[in-house]
């Protein structure tokens, strides 16, 4: 289970805002002012990246467009790492939120539709990852090809972590649903490397977010130490400083669970939803819904 920070949608304001805009760059193809207006549009996206949205109708509904239109923007900005960042989480977000969460839901009753989501939700990753990667590769020609040598030196900057977050995390999502291809479960120790690179240049990103996302990929590997796993867990939890709904479900998840600790597992979850954050996002919101469904199916889970 990873961990992941809030996700956002545009608010009506800013979606005429960004029509009107699109117009724009329509109207002056071809002329010199046109990049500055593609700047601007790509500057506005990117900020839109770190706005709140507490609706989950809303954010569903909405997220198509703003993706679309911001990867439209990006692929003329390609070194807009902020806006590079904003699309890599977009898919990201979705891909978990509203993809591969409700194929879970429907597997027991539907799971031909289920893997059909699964396969969706898969290719986002993989569209996440790509977007992501592209952007570190300006600064680091070679990296991606570099992660699978443990000898290789990389280091990523403190403003280049939440890049590798997405990167890692949009990773480890596509491999998740992956496992009938061996070839694309197999690049699992690159995406744990450069979730590493990502921590060692900005340990508290987004209060213990990249932690959480350790812990997660620790407790998954094969081999995996569930001590160390569970000691990044317990620090993400103290970074947030218990704040993050998330982090007690990815630790019941991915400790409890796996224990068979249903009595740790139902306390994880139930501390997830005691959580009243001052300013609820939409993913305290989901990771809340997710820890109500996952109490529904503890009885068949253990």
């Amino acid at each position: 289970m990873l961990i992941f920070k809030r996700s956002r949608s545009p608010s009506p304001l800013l979606a005429r805002r960004l029509v009107l805009l699109a117009g724009l760059l329509a109207l002056l193809a071809g002329c010199t002012p046109r990049q500055l207006i593609v700047g601007s549009l790509a500057d506005e996206l990117a900020a839109q990246g770190s706005q709140q949205e507490s609706d989950l109708e809303l954010a569903r509904d909405a997220a198509p467009f703003y993706l679309k239109l911001s990867e439209s923007v990006l692929q003329q900005q390609s070194g807009h790492r902020a806006l590079a960042e904003a699309v890599a989480g977009g898919f990201t977000r979705y891909a978990y939120a509203f993809i591969a969460s409700e194929a879970e839901r429907i597997e027991a009753n539907d799971s031909k539709q289920a893997e059909a989501l699964r396969q969706r939700a898969a290719a986002m990753y993989r569209r996440a990852r790509g977007h992501a990667l592209a952007a570190l590769e300006q600064s680091h020609p070679g990296l991606t090809a570099a992660l699978s040598n443990s000898e290789s030196r990389l280091i990523l900057s403190r403003e280049e972590a939440g890049l590798g977050y997405w990167a890692a995390a949009a990773w480890a999502g596509w491999i998740s649903l992956s496992k009938d291809h061996p070839d694309i479960v197999a690049d699992l120790p690159q995406a744990v490397r450069l979730a590493r690179l990502a921590w060692e240049a900005d340990p508290e990103w987004q209060h213990g977010t990249l932690t959480g996302l350790l812990a997660t990929l620790e407790a998954a590997r094969p081999g995996g130490d569930r001590q160390q796993a569970t000691r990044w867990f317990d620090q993400a939890i103290a970074q947030s400083a218990g704040r993050n709904p998330g982090a007690y479900v990815a630790k019941a998840e991915g400790v409890a669970l796996p224990a068979g600790d249903r009595s740790e597992f139902e306390a994880l979850l139930n501390k997830a939803l005691a959580v009243t954050p001052e300013k609820p996002g939409l993913q305290d919101l989901l990771m809340q819904r997710r820890a109500r469904w996952l109490l529904e199916q503890a009885p068949d889970l253990f």
